[in-house]
């Protein structure tokens, strides 16, 4: 009787270890409206940012891997200098998402 506990329970300890490091690697997806809620902070905070008029996304929230700690995003409105003439620009817009601060610079395609 004892040899069949001792394998009872030691059978018993295998699951256990299998079954709680199992349960430390499910990760948990975020929702689709948590998303929606992620890529509006990062337009509200971006289009904050620019320079521009009129200031509006022109891409999809772009994310990187989260060592890099940013996302970004491609903005589009017009220049509010006078000499401008309400010209077209475009602007690159880097959120951290440690600080949860906007960065822009300008990002009209010219190849050099």
């Amino acid at each position: 009787m004892a040899v069949k506990q001792t394998i009872l329970l030691k059978s018993l300890f295998i699951l256990g270890l299998v079954v709680s490091s199992s349960m430390t690697s499910v990760t948990f997806a975020s929702s689709e409206q948590a998303w929606n809620k992620h890529d509006q902070e990062i337009k509200t905070a971006c289009i904050k940012a620019s320079q521009l008029k009129n200031a509006k996304p022109i891409s999809n929230v772009m994310l990187f891997d989260d060592r890099v700690g940013y996302s970004s995003l491609l903005i589009q409105g017009k220049y509010p200098q006078a000499h401008m003439k309400n010209k077209m620009g475009q602007e690159l817009c880097l959120w951290n998402k440690t600080s949860k601060k906007a960065y822009v610079t300008e990002a009209n395609m010219k190849v050099r």
